[in-house]
């Protein structure tokens, strides 16, 4: 990382990432946050002492204000912008350029942990998984009004289930389905598993994701980022993403490697992906499927 630098948080989440950036870039660097989630940027900007969170469309950054803390680390906080917006949407940020950029993708705890976004099948909730709200799609408009084909074809692309046909027939029966625990009910009944390797993650597990990613457009999106990547960052900047599970990974490894059209831009730093710890997966056992790959902009 280089000190006084511009540098993209594109899921600031709850603002982790982005503080530890923010503290190495000092008073000279510029640092930008994004996500869908409102309620996550809103505790981001807290996290991070920023005024209000804007949509400036030419990238312009609001202040930070009200730095609580040591008066050297006060005086030495860069520039923080946060904005509210998919993080496929900073190509259309006139004049960005940045040194270096991070993706942290999937569900966030805040999300999961939160019955009433409906992500999670522990508790019930209803069936929603917007990470934006103000989008229109909701899990519940999926489930119970594509047909059964349509559905069947989501779970197994987005979730790879192989019992995606049994599934989808199954909740195509029971509508209309209404919160998260109804549905994992019917997809428990419709594919109960039947040896030590399905008995290993719940019945609903990929289907549950598979609705999320697909509510939330988050591969197109990430193909978005990964397009806008070589326009964004200056030569010699170096884009990280953490993924969580093999499509995004596939998305990532293929940008990064070449694929016809982005094997030009990029020179990948990471042959392997890397993994988490024994240690730090025993601390946090949600870092056990994260792998992390980055690539520098030639």
């Amino acid at each position: 990382m280089r000190r006084g630098g511009t540098y993209i948080d594109a899921t600031a989440g709850l603002g982790g990432h982005s503080y530890e950036i923010a503290k190495r870039l000092g008073a000279p660097g510029h640092l930008i946050g994004v996500d869908k989630d409102p309620r996550a940027l809103a505790i981001a900007a807290s996290r991070l002492r920023v005024s209000g969170v804007g949509l400036p469309a030419s990238g312009v950054g609001l202040q930070t204000s009200g730095l609580s803390g040591s008066r050297d680390e006060a005086s030495d906080w860069p520039e923080v912008t946060l904005l509210h917006r998919s993080f496929a949407g900073l190509a259309e940020v006139r004049g960005l350029r940045a040194d270096g950029l991070l993706a942290d993708l999937g569900v966030s705890s805040l999300q999961l942990d939160d019955a009433a976004r409906g992500f999670s099948f522990q508790a019930e909730g209803p069936l929603d998984m917007r990470m934006d709200p103000h989008n229109e799609r909701t899990a519940e408009q999926v489930v119970n009004h594509l047909d059964e084909r349509q559905l069947a074809d989501v779970i197994y692309e987005f979730g790879e289930e192989r019992r995606s046909r049994r599934i989808a027939r199954a909740i195509c029966r029971s509508r209309p389905i209404r919160n998260t625990a109804h549905l994992a009910d019917v997809i428990s009944a419709a594919a109960r598993p039947m040896n030590s390797e399905q008995r290993r993650i719940h019945p609903a597990t990929r289907t549950f994701q598979a609705l999320r990613i697909f509510v939330n457009r988050e591969l197109d999106d990430l193909r978005a980022l990964l397009a806008a990547a070589p326009r964004i960052l200056k030569p010699g900047g170096r884009v990280v993403v953490i993924s969580f599970h093999s499509l995004e990974d596939r998305i990532v490894k293929d940008a990064f490697r070449g694929d016809g059209i982005t094997d030009k831009y990029f020179r990948a730093l990471t042959k392997k992906p890397l993994i988490a710890s024994d240690e730090e997966s025993s601390r946090n056992p949600r870092a056990r499927s994260a792998k992390l790959r980055a690539a520098e902009r030639i």
